[in-house]
């Protein structure tokens, strides 16, 4: 097995574990679940573009941006861990991460939801941008950068057709089940916030406690 192969296995493995399709669909279902199908379907299509989008932005320019505006990987952590721990305890209690109000029509909802929490920090979250920047600074050439960008567009079109399949699978696993997985799913992103913010903590407290 070549140096390109085993970087693009790591690449994929690592982003497909990050961003974890299978992770967003009980949250997917949350959101949309008092959206028409092809309103639905649309939010699916547009939270993964702009997830998308976003990776590929940080994959190429993410540390010149962190530089540039002094913001640290850890920063981005506790964040995200944050937004993640909010998310996962409305996904505990089995509701709706993100409710309609009653002035708002379902363009905007829709809208709304599709870029957060959906694209961010669900979809594309402080880890799947870790590893991006992370693994796009240790390409050592050129064709490893390349196979870095086509796993971000593979793991979320993977992503995609996921979401264009949640109703389904829903279905089959009826309300019970569904709100049994969310409230599961639920636990695991608390869990994921908690090491987040945890990781993002330890450097920082390190620092300033001088702690080698």
């Amino acid at each position: 097995m070549n140096q390109l192969t085993e970087f693009g296995i790591l690449a994929f493995t690592s982003l497909f574990t990050m961003v974890n399709p299978l992770g967003v669909i009980p949250v997917y279902i949350s959101l949309t679940g008092g959206l028409e199908t092809k309103e639905a379907r649309r939010v699916a299509v547009k939270a993964t573009i702009t997830a998308l989008v976003i990776l590929m932005l940080f994959a190429v320019g993410g540390k010149f941006i962190f530089d540039f505006f002094s913001i640290s990987v850890n920063s981005l952590r506790i964040v995200g861990g944050i937004i993640f721990f909010i998310a996962g305890y409305d996904m505990l209690q089995a509701r709706f991460i993100r409710t309609k109000s009653q002035s708002e029509s379902n363009d905007e909802f829709a809208n709304d939801i599709s870029l957060t929490p959906l694209a961010i920090p669900i979809i594309c979250g402080p880890g799947a941008i870790t590893v991006s920047i992370v693994l796009f600074n240790d390409a050592s050439a050129m064709p490893q950068k390349l196979v870095l960008l086509l796993a971000i567009v593979l793991v979320l079109a993977i992503t995609l057709l996921f979401l264009l399949s949640a109703r389904k699978i829903m279905r089959y696993l009826g309300e019970n089940g569904n709100k049994v997985l969310m409230r599961i799913m639920g636990l695991i992103v608390m869990v994921i916030a908690v090491e987040f913010i945890i990781n993002g903590l330890r450097p920082i407290l390190r620092e300033i406690f001088k702690i080698s």
